[in-house]
């Protein structure tokens, strides 16, 4: 197909005000029906689940649409799709819930690559039950996590595996099925974070062999909140603090208090305009989907290579983005230079391209980056040629400045 980015722009009101976004692995900025949804949701009556009135009918069409959606995008079972706040607040629930199961002398691998959110749960989990955290290593100078740097830290006592699908500094994206396999091999459960893939790459649950994977929506056009995806046998044997009177039901029971419907409407929408980026895409959503992702890594991959065609050019500035697999987001310093003075500069030029480690702490440090990280580049569904070369003339620009 032919991707049209001046129609899927037009969907974006947040870009009449003429920035270029680069910020997108921090958030989205959000289309019109996902806008659409959300007051739709409000403007109708809305109640506590049931089946008795108008609102709480609602609710419950709003609640199971959702579940759907994040199935038909993750490629999951929509009775083992859980909704929080946030990636961080799950992570926190279920390594809570897990480290139940823990004993002294267990042992949890978490590793370099990793956001903190999916690595401190884990480790002050860990702290509790009593048992040992591994670390796995990255290459700095390549930017890879590797299958064997996994299978380095195993053991028979190795009782889960946390790991990002795509480091959301660098993009790195790690070989998660095989991960998957040589950690079930081991005895462990593996905890994914997707919430940068999703962004990029079309998720199939099955395929990476996750037993948990996390995401965003607000990362990839939706609202600000937190889904997991599981099995449904593997939740059944999970039971977390909970209050008396709620359900036991899965995925209900991990799911504390009411949820946001109205978030719940602009997930569902999220992935139903993900899956209409392709507009001569037919079949089911999940079909469409496919068709979807396709074309918009077609689309970011060109973009990047332009991107690091003009970056070349540019010789005071590293590119510390390298692994062979990677999502569409760079992660630059420049010598001499403090990126945060990047960044302010850019942002005058109306080029939002951020600086920082993004709680990426521990990435960043192996990088030798310190906590301060440097200038990330990530590309969006609305990004555009034009974008790139504002970005583009903004970095030489500052460097002559």
């Amino acid at each position: 197909m032919t991707y049209d980015i001046t129609a899927i722009r037009a969907q974006f009101p947040a870009l009449t005000a003429g920035s270029a976004h680069f910020d997108g692995p921090g958030g989205t900025q959000t289309p019109v029906p996902v806008i659409e949804a959300i007051t739709d949701a409000l403007a109708h009556p809305l109640a506590n689940r049931g089946r008795t009135t108008a609102g709480e009918r609602n609710a419950e069409a709003i609640v199971a649409a959702a579940r759907q959606a994040m199935a038909d995008l993750l490629g999951a079972d929509a009775t083992a799709v859980v909704f929080g706040r946030s990636a961080t607040q799950l992570a926190y629930d279920f390594s809570r819930t897990l480290a139940t199961t823990w004993s002294p002398g267990d042992e949890i691998v978490v590793t370099r690559l990793d956001h903190d959110s999916n690595i401190r749960p884990w480790i002050q989990a860990a702290d509790r039950a009593g048992a040992t955290v591994r670390w796995a290593d990255f290459d700095p100078a390549t930017g890879e996590l590797t299958p064997d740097d996994i299978s380095a830290v195993l053991s028979e006592r190795t009782r889960l595996v946390a790991v990002t699908a795509a480091s959301n500094l660098i993009g790195t994206r790690p070989a998660t099925a095989e991960i998957a396999r040589r950690t079930h091999q081991a005895g462990a459960l593996l905890y994914v974070d997707g919430v940068h893939y999703t962004a990029h790459s079309l998720v199939d649950f099955d395929q990476l062999g996750a037993d948990f994977y996390t995401c965003s929506p607000y990362k990839f056009l939706g609202p600000h909140l937190g889904v997991l995806a599981s099995r449904p046998e593997l939740l059944e044997n999970l039971h977390p603090d909970k209050l008396l009177p709620s359900t036991n039901a899965i995925p209900e029971r991990f799911e504390l208090g009411t949820l946001p419907y109205e978030f719940l409407a602009g997930t569902r929408a999220a992935v139903d305009f993900l899956a209409g980026l392709d507009p001569r895409a037919q079949g089911s959503r999940r079909e469409r989907l496919a068709a979807a992702y396709a074309a918009l890594e077609e689309h970011e991959d060109a973009l990047r290579l332009r991107i690091d065609k003009g970056l070349a050019a540019l010789d005071p500035i590293t590119v510390h983005s390298r692994a062979a697999d990677r999502t569409p987001t760079l992660l630059l310093t420049i010598d001499g230079r403090d990126t945060a003075d990047a960044y302010r500069h850019l942002a005058r030029r109306g080029v939002d391209a951020p600086s920082g480690s993004f709680y990426a702490i521990e990435t960043s440090r192996r990088l030798g980056l310190g906590d301060t990280g440097g200038l990330r580049v990530g590309l969006a569904p609305y990004t555009s040629t034009e974008d790139v070369d504002r970005l583009l003339e903004g970095l030489s620009d500052f460097l002559s400045s």
